[in-house]
């Protein structure tokens, strides 16, 4: 094994390196797509987990859609990610789960599946650095975050129980994140279109960053402006992002460079998804995450003072997630806490 491969494997990437890349010997790589289309209000998310099990590779697959509640999730054998570019298969013969760049193909079975073209693509602009910024070169951490794609137009159906909802021209967000096993007790997770500008794109993720001795709370935040600036905040000592989350209400204000960039959030608990998150040695999924796909979102951005840019979306997506907060809902809402996951109390039919 090559340095620079043996380095990857340990979840880490150079300067100027290639996050999209399968990590090859990280315990998860998680692949995630977010489609929205604010002419009808509708957001579907597909998401596949590549685990590596003692037993071999398996995945966590799920997908969900607002405002129908619409939820299918599952745990797969077979699993394979793309150690030139970006891809990723799961289940059997690997045709459960088939997407790249340019496409994205989901079948879970009668009335769950998504078939969508990626067109237009607004990719991540920044080649020194992904998301995780300098946390990217720092190996064997627990989670690391990349969202790289932040706009485009889906095309494509989604089947969806008895109904089939079509797409054309829908806004798509798409990120990666991968790590070794284990979650913190919290984390929190947001991104956002469906503003005015239908250029602009909103995405955060945030948590205890943990490797060896290291320790330390950190949210990654990025704003793509409708003028295509791509601005990412979030290095503890130079661009800090304060923030302050629950299960309802997300709030963060994050400085540096010149730039001041505030978001305030807020969704009920009863419209949350309980979605899966994967326990990789031991093959199988359980509840980990609170996330809504319809939450009311307004950011501002300044630049040495001055305003540059607002904007409001009811269409953000907003997680709180912890193993323990999710049993937690389970049992409020007068369910298994070991299910996996669990559709919105409140929805729209």
């Amino acid at each position: 094994m090559g340095l620079l491969r043996r380095y990857r494997s340990t979840g880490a990437d150079p300067l100027f390196g290639h996050p999209l890349r399968a990590h090859h010997g990280v315990a998860m790589e998680g692949y995630f797509w977010r489609i929205t289309d604010p002419d009808t209000g509708r957001v579907v998310i597909a998401l596949c987990g590549a685990n590596q099990g003692p037993d071999g590779p398996w995945a966590t697959l799920g997908l969900a859609a607002w405002p129908t509640g619409f939820l299918r999730t599952a745990a797969v054998d077979g699993a394979w990610t793309d150690p030139d570019r970006l891809g990723v298969r799961a289940g059997a013969g690997l045709r459960a789960f088939d997407a790249t760049c340019q496409r994205l193909h989901l079948d879970l079975g009668p009335g769950a599946g998504l078939d969508m073209e990626i067109r237009d693509p607004l990719p991540w602009p920044h080649r020194a650095l992904g998301g995780s910024s300098v946390f990217q070169m720092v190996p064997g951490l627990n989670q690391y975050w990349h969202p790289w794609l932040l706009g485009g137009r889906a095309c494509g159906t989604a089947a969806l129980g008895d109904s089939v909802w079509e797409f054309e021209n829908a806004q798509v967000y798409a990120e990666k994140n991968w790590g070794r096993e284990g979650f913190p007790d919290s984390w929190w997770w947001g991104q956002a279109q469906g503003f005015a500008d239908p250029l602009a794109c909103v995405a955060f993720a945030g948590g205890l960053v943990t490797a060896g001795p290291l320790r330390t709370e950190v949210t990654g935040l990025v704003v793509r402006l409708p003028d295509a600036r791509v601005i990412r905040l979030g290095d503890p000592l130079i661009s800090p992002v304060a923030t302050r989350t629950g299960d309802e209400q997300w709030r963060l204000s994050g400085r540096g460079y010149g730039w001041r960039i505030d978001i305030e959030a807020s969704a009920p608990l009863d419209a949350a998804f309980v979605l899966p998150v994967p326990l990789p040695s031991e093959h199988r999924n359980v509840p980990g995450d609170l996330e809504h796909l319809a939450g009311e979102l307004k950011v501002t951005v300044r630049r040495h003072g001055l305003l540059v840019w607002e904007g409001s979306t009811a269409l953000a997506a907003l997680e709180h997630g912890g193993l323990a907060r999710a049993r937690q809902e389970l049992r409020r809402r007068g369910l298994d806490d070991t299910l996996p996951s669990a559709p919105p109390v409140q929805r729209e039919r």
